[in-house]
């Protein structure tokens, strides 16, 4: 760390200039995340918040938008999986073979996938931090599967999650990549049913708290839910929802269907009439 720290060299606003001119637009890699911030991506084990992530990255290297949520600019995506095998992920990509046939190798021009399984990643250490930076050059995302694959500090410990979200918000500073961590949900919210707030983070509050790129959840079908839409089989069913939002209105709030293999898919849920039997009333949203 520098002995001194020269404020000259810090950015000013130029206030005159904001008053008088139109700030170019802002950015949007995702729905309520501009270029170069960092945001989160909330679910309990075994949501699908790693296929989430997934058609997110396709949906960006220029493939179809699975999930429907809008992508306004296509661009190149780092993937990095500290979870996952390298087998597993080639079964997901082959799992959506049959609808990128097109665009293949758009997608695999523009989408870098990395396992890190087995690996001790540790940003908080230098020579990681500079690894990944060093990756994301050039990328409009970069995605983390799972955050606390990538430390190896108390999440409960506000200052060490505040140190963390410091390092990475530097990468996306110094890149200009978004960057979305995807973290677990904590076993009190999704036993009360408040798997779909903010606050539904595992760990310190900090981690949803200080991130200005917007948090995503997915949050199960609560038994509830599935009595009013008629559903049988809610496990096969999550929420998608916006649960913070710094830039931009919310524009993300979907139920999602897992499909063969594990894709999700959006769903339109139609309430059941008091008079109605209990079955299940959908409609497939086109995509792709």
């Amino acid at each position: 760390m520098a002995a001194t720290i020269d404020s000259s060299a810090l950015p000013r606003i130029n206030i005159l200039e904001s008053f008088t001119q139109t700030p170019e637009p802002l950015d949007f890699v995702l729905p309520g995340m501009i270029s170069g911030t960092v945001g989160a991506l909330i679910a309990p084990g075994g949501a699908g918040k790693s296929w989430f992530a997934l058609e997110v990255a396709i949906a960006l290297a220029g493939g179809p938008d699975f999930l429907g949520i809008g992508i306004r600019q296509t661009g190149d995506v780092l993937y990095l999986s500290a979870e996952d095998p390298a087998l597993a992920l080639s079964h997901r990509l082959h799992t959506v073979s049959y609808a990128v046939r097109d665009v293949a190798e758009d997608i695999s021009a523009h989408l870098e996938i990395v396992s890190l399984m087995g690996r001790v990643v540790d940003l908080n250490q230098k020579v990681w931090s500079d690894a990944i930076k060093k990756m994301a050059k050039g990328k409009r995302l970069v995605i983390l599967d799972t955050l606390r694959r990538f430390h190896c500090s108390d999440e409960n410990n506000g200052g060490e999650m505040a140190a963390l979200l410091g390092i990475l918000e530097s990468i996306a500073g110094d890149t200009g990549a978004s960057i979305l961590f995807l973290h677990h949900a904590g076993k009190g919210s999704v036993l009360n049913g408040g798997g779909d707030i903010q606050q539904a983070s595992r760990g310190s509050s900090v981690l949803t708290d200080n991130v200005r790129g917007g948090q995503i959840n997915l949050a199960g079908m609560t038994e509830a839910e599935a009595k009013n839409y008629g559903i049988t089989d809610r496990a096969s069913y999550v929420r998608a929802v916006q649960s913070k939002v710094n830039f931009g209105g919310r524009s993300l709030d979907k139920w999602l269907q897992r499909a063969e293999g594990g894709l999700l898919v959006p769903v339109s849920l139609d309430a059941q009439r008091d008079d109605q039997p209990a079955q299940r009333q959908r409609r497939e949203r086109s995509h792709g």
